[in-house]
C-alpha cells in the first residue's frame, strides 16, 4: 500500500468504523481537526468514502500502519471492540512505534486491564458509561448526567426542586445543606450563567450541579 498523503503532526487516527469509531472519526472531521479513519472492512470503506478522510488498511499488521504514516499522528483511537485480540494487536502496535496518546475501547473490565498493561493511556468502555449515565437519568429529575472520576465527582444539570424555587442561592444555601455546588443556570431565552450568591433559581429554570454522584443523587430526588 502506497504511503498516505493524510500525514500530520498533530492529527488523529481513529481505527475501526463501527458506532463509536466513526461518531469519534465523524464528530473530529467537523470540528475541523485533522483526522484520519482506518477501517479494513471494505463495506465499511464504501459507506464512508467521501464523509471522512479514511484509508483501508489492516491496523493490526505493524507493517501497514508504518506504511500509512502513524507516526507522524499524535493520537489515536482504537475503537475495534468486537475482536480483543485484534484490539490488544493495533494497540500494541502503536505502543510499539511510540503514539503520544493512545484511547482505546474496551467491552469489559479486563479487557480494559489488558489494555492498559500493554501501554494504552487511556481506556473507554462506551456501552458501560452510556448505561451508568442512562440509570442516573431515568431515576430521577435530571436531565443529564456526566461522571468525572473514578473518586464520584460528577456534574449534572437538572430541574430545581420545589424548595429552592423563588429563592437566591445565598437563601438556599444549598452547598451547606446538601453538599454540593451550583455552577450556573440556564434561564429561558437568557441562556446561561455562571452562578453567584445573588442568583435567583425560578421554576423554569435549568440549574448546572457539580459535586460527590451520591450527593447528586440525593439532591436530585428532592420533590
Amino acid at each position: 500500500m502506497a504511503e498516505s498523503d493524510w500525514q500530520s503532526s498533530s492529527g488523529t487516527l481513529v481505527i475501526g468504523l463501527g458506532r463509536f469509531g466513526s461518531a469519534v472519526a465523524s464528530t473530529l472531521d467537523r470540528l475541523g481537526r485533522e483526522t484520519l479513519a482506518v477501517e479494513k472492512n471494505p463495506a465499511k470503506i464504501q459507506q464512508f468514502t467521501g464523509r471522512i478522510p479514511l484509508v483501508e488498511a489492516d491496523a493490526s499488521n505493524a507493517e501497514a500502519l508504518e506504511q500509512l504514516g502513524a507516526r507522524d499522528f499524535s493520537a489515536a483511537v482504537v475503537s475495534v471492540g468486537s475482536s480483543l485480540e485484534a484490539s490488544v494487536l493495533i494497540t500494541a502496535n502503536l505502543v510499539d512505534i511510540g503514539m503520544p496518546s493512545i484511547w482505546a475501547k474496551a467491552t469489559s473490565r479486563e479487557h480494559g486491564r489488558i489494555l492498559r498493561r500493554i501501554g494504552a493511556h487511556h481506556v473507554v468502555y462506551p456501552e458501560f458509561d452510556a448505561g451508568q449515565r442512562t440509570a442516573h437519568l431515568v431515576s430521577g429529575r435530571m436531565l443529564d448526567y456526566i461522571e468525572m472520576d473514578k473518586q464520584g465527582f460528577a456534574i449534572m444539570k437538572m430541574r430545581p426542586p420545589k424548595e429552592f424555587q423563588g429563592f437566591t442561592l445565598a437563601q438556599s444555601d444549598i452547598r451547606a445543606r446538601y453538599g454540593v455546588n451550583v455552577l450556573g443556570v440556564l434561564k429561558p431565552g437568557l441562556g446561561f450563567a455562571y452562578a453567584s450568591a445573588d442568583t435567583r433559581i425560578d421554576k423554569e429554570d435549568i440549574i448546572i450541579v457539580s459535586g460527590d454522584g451520591a450527593l447528586l443523587e440525593y439532591f436530585a430526588n428532592r420533590p
